[in-house]
């Protein structure tokens, strides 16, 4: 069975990530959703909470599943006896960081290969920070994110306003 693994902040999920796991889900047997601790990036939403919206943002791919993780990434996806890693590229300065990390897991573990996607141009502009931020100045996320995103989003933000 060909396993991906699909790793992220995913704070929160959106559109043009859906984009890359329906990309990837046709091309591997299995993908995993790996939501990553990464607490310097300073999440909006727990782990767990954007663990949770993943998950129900997947429900649709029947080969797709949703998991966190908190070690090495190299680490994770030989705990899952995957063979690859995806990262989605949105433009041309992405592709420099990817690279690097692309490189040090390599490094790492030989092994596992790591695939670049591109979503739809449609969404080589969403960013989770853009989001964000379009969001708490009032601004309507609807066709960027899942609806169940744009209702976390919106009860979270009135909840860190009071």
């Amino acid at each position: 069975m060909r396993t991906a693994i699909y790793p992220g902040s995913f704070d929160p999920v959106t559109n043009g990530h859906l984009d890359v796991i329906e990309r990837a889900a046709k091309l591997f047997d299995r993908v995993i959703v790996a939501v990553a601790m990464n607490e310097g990036k300073h999440p909006l939403f727990s782990q767990a909470e954007r663990l949770d919206l993943v998950r129900r943002s997947v429900k649709k791919f029947p080969n797709v599943e949703a998991d966190k993780f908190d070690c090495l990434l190299v680490d994770y996806v030989e705990q899952q006896s995957a063979q690859a890693i995806v990262r989605g590229l949105r433009a041309v300065s992405d592709f420099e960081f990817e690279f690097q990390l692309a490189l040090m897991n390599r490094k790492l573990n030989e092994r596992i290969e790591t695939i670049f996607m591109m979503p739809k141009e449609t969404y080589t502009f969403l960013s989770s920070r853009i989001i964000k931020e379009i969001a708490r100045l009032g601004g309507d996320v609807s066709s960027f994110v899942p609806p169940q995103v744009r209702t976390a989003l919106t009860k979270k933000l009135k909840a860190t306003r009071s």
